[in-house]
């Protein structure tokens, strides 16, 4: 087959040395500070929740657009004239991204484009599977490819507590009534990505390491699971809570989990989860 250059955005999470190491293209999602647009992934989330401490005014973000592909594209085409790009989407549900690869995409037949139905480490975790499926199968054919593709996006699991509710309140996705009566009783709801789509799932109540036990044992014990790979994701910091993590690694290991990854969001995701954030995602089994 013709090799294949892989292109997704960052709100996958797939940051530098990630993308550097499987060969995978990141196109830029973009944070709004005012008429000010910065990308996604240059600067740390911490800056967001500065910015909205200082301002009370939450940073609005968006996807990538058709110049931000077009780029990407002609920069890939430019150098690999014979390889074929296959774009894996943040979740066309959710924004505008993969409108904007089909725009950039019109009068180019080597672009190949695919919705995975998920977002921050989900997406990483299945453009990584994918990179990795390529490398092992480097003669894998173009059917071979799509296939494993759909596979991932079919059995893809992902699931997070945000961290501070304000935060989605701030952000239109959580009326004031709501905002106060889940901050008075300690709820935390779980969201999980159903179809492409971001759902409120589950509340749970009580301290973020209570909730953050139930929420990864619930979660691997619900359905078989290969968690041969889980992919874990954080807002702040250069590590996540010591005693989320020790907590969260047992739980895993116990349950014969073997790689485990913690990577921390960009801004695109940080700034609807708030600083505090826990999510996990993996596959479940064949």
């Amino acid at each position: 087959m013709a090799d294949y250059i892989l292109v997704t955005e960052t709100g996958s999470d797939i940051h530098e040395e990630t993308a550097r190491r499987h060969g995978i293209v990141v196109a830029p999602m973009h944070v709004n500070f005012g008429e000010v647009s910065r990308n996604d992934d240059s600067f740390p989330p911490e800056e967001l929740y500065e910015y909205y401490k200082t301002t009370g005014k939450l940073p609005q973000t968006s996807g990538c657009t058709p110049a931000d592909f077009s780029a990407a594209f002609d920069r890939i085409h430019e150098k690999y004239p014979t390889a074929k790009i296959l774009y894996l989407a943040y979740s066309a549900a959710t924004t505008v991204s993969y409108r904007s690869a089909h725009l950039a995409a019109e009068g180019r037949d080597y672009v190949t484009m695919m919705d995975t139905k998920s977002v921050s480490c989900a997406l990483r975790l299945v453009v990584t599977n994918v990179a990795r499926m390529m490398e092992v199968n480097p003669d894998a054919t173009e059917d071979e490819v799509k296939a494993f593709v759909e596979s991932q996006v079919r059995r893809i699991r992902f699931a997070f507590i945000p961290g501070d509710l304000e935060y989605l309140r701030a952000g239109g996705r959580l009326s004031n009534v709501a905002f106060l009566g889940a901050t008075l009783l300690r709820i935390k709801p779980t969201v999980e990505v159903l179809d492409g789509k971001l759902v409120a799932t589950k509340k749970r109540r009580g301290a973020m390491v209570k909730c953050v036990g139930q929420l990864v044992e619930e979660f691997v014990t619900r359905e078989p699971m290969d968690l041969s790979r889980v992919n874990l994701t954080y807002t702040v910091g250069n590590a996540p809570d010591p005693i989320i993590r020790a907590l969260v690694e047992k739980i895993l290991r116990d349950h014969g989990a073997q790689e485990i990854e913690w990577v921390k969001s960009g801004c695109v995701i940080a700034s609807h989860s708030g600083p505090g954030a826990f999510g996990i995602a993996a596959v479940a089994a064949e």
